[in-house]
C-alpha cells in the first residue's frame, strides 16, 4: 500500500493540528520534513516516542511541532505511522500536510487510516463502525453503547453465534458425506436445539436496535397541533432559544423548522411543523402538507393539544393520525382551567404529558415518557447493540434464514437442504464482523467516516 497522509483534526482553527502519515514509508516522509533540535532523525528512534523539532518544506520553515512514532503493528493501523502535532491553524495545517506530501506521502481517502486497521486485523468491521459513534456521541448512553462495541462486544456475540452453527453445519457435513447411514433423530434433535438457541440470541439482538439507535443516532421527532397550541413555545423551551417565532396569531409557522436538541441522553432530531387545520391560503396549505408528511416519516410524533380548550376537529384529526404510532400526547397550558378531554386523547395516545410551555413546567416528565417510548431507559448498553442499518440487514437475514431452517425440520426436510439455510445464516454473520464481507461493502462503510480517521 502507498503511504498516505490526511489532517486528523477537525478542519477549524485549535490549540494543536495533528497531520497523520501511515505507510511503509510514514518515518521516512517524516524525517524529510521534520528536523529535531536534538538533531536525531525519527528513523533512529523506538517506538511511542516523540521528539520536539521543526517543520521544513524546503529550506522554508513553517513552524515548530512535536513529531510522535508508532511502529508496525503497534500502530492504530498495524503499520508504521508517524504523527505531527503543530499549531492548530487552519492555514499551518494545511501547509504542513502540504509539505509532507511533497515529500511522497499520498493524500488519504475518507475513512483510510481506520480501513487500513481493519485490512491488517487490529479491528474488525462491527468495531470499526463503532468508532465514528464514538466521535459523534451526544450522550454518556451512546459512548457506553460505541465503547461497548469498540471493545469488541456485539462482535464476540456475532462470533459466538456463528462458531456454534459453523460446528452445527460441520456435524451436517459429516452425516451427508455418507448418504446410506440414517441419521440419528437425535442428532437431528441437536441441531434444531442449536438453531433455536441462535435463533433466538439474534431475535435479542435485533429487538434492541431501535432502542440502541435512538441512542446512538437520534430520533426524529414531530411537534405537530392544530394553530396557536404553543407547539413553537415547546420547541424554544426544548432546545433553549427562540428557534421559532411565537405570536398570538394563529398560523405563524407556515413551514417546518428543525433543529437538533437533546433531551437527557436521547437526541431528537426536532420539527416544529405548521398548524395542522383546513385552510383555503395556498402558502399554508402547502405548509400543512409538510406537516402531515413530516408526521407520518417521523420515528416519533409529540402532539400538542392546548388543555384550556375542548378538543376541536382539528385535533380530532391529529389524533386519529396518531393512532398505531409511536406518539406521546402533550396537554399545554396546563397553567390554565383544563377544559380539553383527557380520557378521549388517551383512546388515540395512551401516553399523555402535562406541560406549560410558557412556564417551562413539565419537560422532566417528557423525558421519562420519551425513553419509556424508545425502549432507552432500560436499555443495557453493556449488551451487544447493532448500531446501523448495515449490522441489521445482516442480523436479519441470519435469523430468517435459521428460522427456515428450523421450520424445514419440522416439516421433515432432509438435513443437507437445511444446512444450506445455516450456511447462509453464518455467512451474513461473518459479513456483519467483516470477515467475509465483500469489497463493495468494506468500501461504502469506509465511505461514511471523515477523512483523517
Amino acid at each position: 500500500m502507498s503511504t498516505v497522509a490526511a489532517i486528523a483534526t477537525p478542519n477549524s482553527s485549535g490549540g494543536i493540528g495533528v497531520i497523520r502519515i501511515s505507510g511503509e514509508d510514514a518515518i521516512a516522509v517524516a524525517d524529510k520534513v521534520f528536523r529535531s533540535v536534538l538533531g536525531k532523525k525519527l528513523c533512529d528512534i523506538k517506538g511511542y516516542t516523540a521528539l520536539f523539532g521543526h517543520i521544513y518544506e524546503n529550506d522554508t520553515l513553517i513552524d515548530e511541532c512535536v513529531t510522535l512514532i508508532f511502529r508496525a503493528p503497534k500502530s492504530y493501523t498495524g503499520e508504521d505511522v508517524a504523527e505531527i502535532s503543530c499549531h492548530g491553524g487552519m492555514y499551518v495545517t494545511q501547509r504542513v500536510l502540504r509539505a509532507v506530501l511533497a515529500a511522497g506521502a499520498v493524500p488519504a481517502q475518507a475513512g483510510e487510516f481506520t480501513k487500513r486497521a481493519f485490512l491488517n486485523g487490529k479491528i474488525d468491521l462491527a468495531e470499526a463502525e463503532s468508532i465514528m459513534n464514538v466521535i459523534s456521541a451526544q450522550g454518556q448512553q451512546a459512548l457506553d453503547a460505541a465503547m461497548n462495541t469498540l471493545d469488541g462486544k456485539l462482535s464476540r456475540e456475532i462470533n459466538s453465534i456463528a462458531a456454534t452453527l459453523t460446528n452445527v453445519s460441520a456435524g451436517i457435513a459429516v452425516w451427508t458425506d455418507d448418504p446410506d447411514e440414517d441419521v440419528p433423530a437425535a442428532h437431528e434433535e441437536n441441531v434444531k436445539e442449536k438453531a433455536q438457541l441462535a435463533y433466538e440470541k439474534l431475535t435479542e439482538l435485533l429487538s434492541r436496535f431501535d432502542s440502541g439507535r435512538a441512542v446512538t443516532e437520534g430520533v426524529s421527532a414531530a411537534i405537530c397541533g392544530h394553530p396557536n397550541v404553543g407547539k413553537s413555545t415547546l420547541m424554544n423551551l426544548l432546545t433553549g432559544f427562540d428557534r421559532s417565532i411565537v405570536t398570538p396569531v394563529a398560523g405563524t409557522t407556515r413551514d417546518v423548522i428543525e433543529e437538533t436538541v437533546r433531551l437527557g441522553d436521547i437526541v431528537l432530531r426536532l420539527a416544529d411543523t405548521a398548524g395542522i387545520h383546513q385552510s383555503d391560503d395556498l402558502v399554508e396549505s402547502i405548509g400543512i402538507d409538510r406537516s402531515l408528511q413530516k408526521l407520518q416519516t417521523s420515528q416519533l410524533v409529540i402532539a400538542v393539544f392546548d388543555g384550556s380548550q375542548e378538543l376541536s376537529m382539528d385535533d380530532i384529526q391529529l389524533l386519529d393520525e396518531c393512532k398505531n404510532r409511536r406518539a406521546v400526547a402533550i396537554i399545554n397550558k396546563t397553567d390554565l382551567e383544563m377544559k380539553i378531554s383527557v380520557d378521549t386523547v388517551k383512546e388515540y395516545i395512551p401516553d399523555v404529558v402535562y406541560l406549560s410551555a410558557v412556564k417551562g413546567e413539565g419537560v422532566k416528565e417528557l423525558q421519562n415518557v420519551i425513553e419509556k417510548l424508545l425502549g432507552t431507559a432500560e436499555l443495557d448498553t453493556s449488551s451487544g447493540i447493532l448500531s446501523n442499518e448495515r449490522q441489521y440487514a445482516c442480523c436479519q437475514s441470519a435469523a430468517e434464514s435459521l428460522k427456515e431452517a428450523i421450520d424445514g425440520l419440522d416439516m421433515g426436510v432432509t438435513l443437507d437442504a437445511v444446512n444450506v439455510s445455516i450456511d447462509y445464516a453464518i455467512e451474513k454473520l461473518l459479513e456483519l464482523t467483516g470477515e467475509k464481507a465483500r469489497e463493495a461493502v468494506v468500501n461504502e462503510v469506509f465511505a461514511k467516516f471523515c477523512v483523517g480517521k
